[in-house]
C-alpha cells in the first residue's frame, strides 16, 4: 500500500502542468494509517498554485480525506478555483457511457457480443453494421478511430446538439483494424455506445444518464453545456500546447457540447459520488471484488 501511494503521488508530480483547469479523483481502497494521512497532508500544503490548477479530492472508501483547490478558475478575471468549481472532465465522460451500456446489458435490453446491427439496423457503415459488437465498443477493440483528433477540431462546434449530429464526423472512415483484433483508442465508438443506449431504452442519451446516473449516485452538479453556456462557478480551460506556447491559450475553440465519448462538467466530488455509486452497487449489481477509480482528465 505504501508504494502504491508514492506511486501515485509521483505521478502527480509529473503531471502537473501550469493553467490547465483539470479535475482530480484519487481514490484509495486500502486502509492506510496516520502516516500515510500525514504525507499526503503534507504534500497538499506544499503544491503550489503556480504549478497546478484546479481540484484534488483524496478519499479512503467512502470517507473523504482530502479535499483542496488551488489556482484560477478565470486567468483573466482572477477568478480562484473552488472544490466545487465544475470542469470540463473530457474523457472520464466515457465512464459513464459505459455504466449506462451495462446497466441495459443487465436488465437484459442489449448482449454484449452482439454486432451493433441489431440494435442500429440503419448505421451507415455496414462494416461497422455487421461486424462490430457492443463488447469491443465498450473496450476499444472495435477499429474505430478517435474522431476528436481529426476534422473535429476545425468543425463549427455549436452544430453538435445531438448525438447524432457527431456520427457524420467518422461513419464512414475506414478502421483502424479489423474488429477485435487490436486495441485503438476510440471516442467514436462511444458515441456509437451512445446511439444504442438511445435506441434500445428509448430515451436522450442525456436524459437517461441524468435519470439512471446522475440522479442515483446524488450527482447534482454534472452534466452537459453548450458551449456557449453561461453558468457559475464553471472552470475556463486553458493549455499552452504542452508548452510550445509561452503564454496559456484558451481551449474553447476544442469543446463542443458532451457526447457519450467526452467533455460533461462535473465537479471533483460529484467524481467521487460517482465512483461511491458503482462501488456501492447503486449503479450496476454489486460484484466481489474491489474496484479502484483513479479518474483524471487530459490537458485540453
Amino acid at each position: 500500500m505504501e508504494k502504491a501511494i508514492n506511486n501515485n503521488i509521483k505521478t502527480m508530480k509529473s503531471k502537473i502542468s501550469i493553467h490547465t483547469a483539470i479535475a482530480l479523483l484519487l481514490f484509495l481502497t486500502n486502509s492506510f494509517g496516520q502516516t500515510k494521512d500525514s504525507e499526503i497532508k503534507n504534500f497538499l500544503d506544499n503544491l503550489s498554485p503556480n504549478n497546478f490548477s484546479g481540484t484534488i479530492l483524496v478519499a479512503n472508501n467512502d470517507t473523504i480525506i482530502e479535499k483542496r483547490a488551488f489556482g484560477l478558475a478565470s486567468i483573466e478575471y482572477g477568478i480562484p478555483n473552488k472544490v466545487d468549481t465544475k470542469f470540463n472532465i473530457a474523457s472520464i465522460t466515457k465512464m459513464i457511457t459505459a455504466v449506462a451500456t451495462l446497466q441495459l446489458y443487465e436488465n437484459g435490453k442489449i448482449e454484449l457480443k452482439r454486432p451493433i446491427g441489431e440494435y442500429l439496423p440503419n448505421y451507415p457503415n455496414k462494416l461497422v453494421r455487421d461486424s462490430v459488437t457492443i463488447h469491443q465498443l465498450l473496450t476499444h477493440t472495435s477499429g474505430n478511430n478517435n474522431f476528436y483528433v481529426g476534422d473535429f477540431l476545425q468543425e463549427e462546434k455549436s452544430k453538435y446538439k445531438n448525438i447524432s449530429d457527431f456520427v457524420s464526423l467518422f461513419a464512414n472512415d475506414t478502421l483502424l483494424s479489423h474488429p477485435g483484433t487490436k486495441y485503438n483508442y476510440s471516442a467514436s465508438g462511444f458515441v456509437i455506445l451512445g446511439l444504442i443506449i438511445e435506441k434500445v431504452s428509448g430515451q436522450n442519451y442525456y436524459d437517461y444518464v441524468r435519470q439512471n446516473i446522475f440522479k442515483p449516485a446524488e450527482m447534482e452538479n454534472t452534466g452537459e453545456l453548450e458551449i456557449d453556456s453561461v453558468v457559475q462557478n464553471k472552470a475556463s480551460g486553458y493549455t499552452t500546447l504542452f508548452g510550445e506556447s509561452k503564454f496559456p491559450k484558451r481551449n474553447e475553440h476544442y469543446l463542443s457540447k458532451a457526447s457519450p465519448a467526452g467533455f460533461h462538467y462535473s465537479t471533483v466530488e460529484d467524481l467521487f459520488k460517482f465512483s461511491k455509486a458503482l462501488r456501492n452497487g447503486k449503479l450496476l449489481k454489486k460484484i466481489n471484488c474491489r474496484i479502484n477509480v483513479r479518474a483524471k482528465s487530459k490537458r485540453l
